[in-house]
């Protein structure tokens, strides 16, 4: 069957268990609970043959700042036939005139490049078991107060309003943050997520207290499975292998249109939210 035949609908929570399952096929470790949760953040699209999905895309808006298009999964037996161009054509439509951003497998790259594309770096997937550490002096629990300020310091590092994920990332998980003359500097959110937890975003002035909130989530984890998608750029890899959390993957960060040299940030994201998210 040609996949001019199948029928591309609107993503449904009648979908979800589906999705799962492809997910799964395609060696993903995200649970029902994550997809419900990339779901309600988001808009998308499902192929359909006959009764079956074999097919799958999001597109998650931070309001008309910038998505993020994710989740972009073809079955093993529909690929080859252009089923993820006719995806990727419908979740441009959704995403109207909004920045897009992606992170993009090695297969799926020659796609992301012919629809205007562009790399902007690399993304480093780490996991492990967390070690028993001290906790680092200098960070604290997060309060409801907190929430407002952390969107805010999130906003300057990520360059888009992300209010929804965050008060969603609030209810589902914990977050640290670093305190510093009278305002907040840094934070990093801990939530269940495949295997385990996953730590991030990690969002700090400098790579020192990035390096601190992620201690003091490990720190509170021992023996617990963690992972973190952090980048190249952000300089923390090495460190997070020292610490036993090993590279096992990544992708490529890309952008649509191509974004151009500008003023470093006041504040850095050292981890994504995960690759889906940003």
């Amino acid at each position: 069957m040609q996949a001019s035949q199948i029928e591309i609908v609107p993503f449904s929570p009648d979908h979800l268990d589906a999705a799962v399952a492809l997910s799964r096929q395609a060696g993903w470790p995200h649970r029902a609970e994550d997809w419900q949760m990339a779901l309600a953040l988001s808009d998308g699209m499902v192929a359909i043959e006959g009764d079956r999905v074999v097919g799958t895309v999001l597109v998650t808006p931070y309001k008309q700042d910038c998505a993020t298009i994710n989740m972009v999964i073809v079955a093993k037996t529909m690929r080859g036939r252009g089923l993820g161009r006719r995806l990727m054509d419908a979740a441009l439509r959704i995403a109207g005139d909004r920045p897009l951003r992606l992170v993009a497998t090695t297969e799926g790259l020659p796609l992301y490049q012919k629809l205007g594309f562009h790399e902007t770096g690399t993304v480093l997937q780490h996991q492990g078991l967390a070690g028993e550490i001290p906790a680092p002096a200098g960070t604290e629990a997060a309060t409801a107060d907190d929430l407002p300020g952390i969107m805010a310091l999130d906003c300057l590092a990520f360059g888009a309003d992300r209010e929804n994920l965050l008060s969603y990332l609030a209810k589902v998980g914990a977050f640290a943050v670093i305190r510093r003359d009278g305002g907040l500097s840094g934070f990093a959110c801990l939530r269940v997520f495949g295997r385990g937890e996953v730590i991030g975003p990690v969002v700090a002035t400098n790579i020192e207290d990035a390096r601190k909130l992620i201690k003091h989530h490990i720190a509170r984890r021992p023996g617990r499975f963690l992972r973190l998608d952090t980048t190249a750029a952000a300089g923390l890899s090495p460190w997070l292998a020292e610490h036993g959390f090993a590279h096992v993957g990544g992708g490529i960060a890309m952008t649509n249109p191509s974004v151009g040299d500008a003023a470093a940030p006041a504040a850095t994201t050292f981890a994504l939210a995960n690759q889906a998210l940003g």
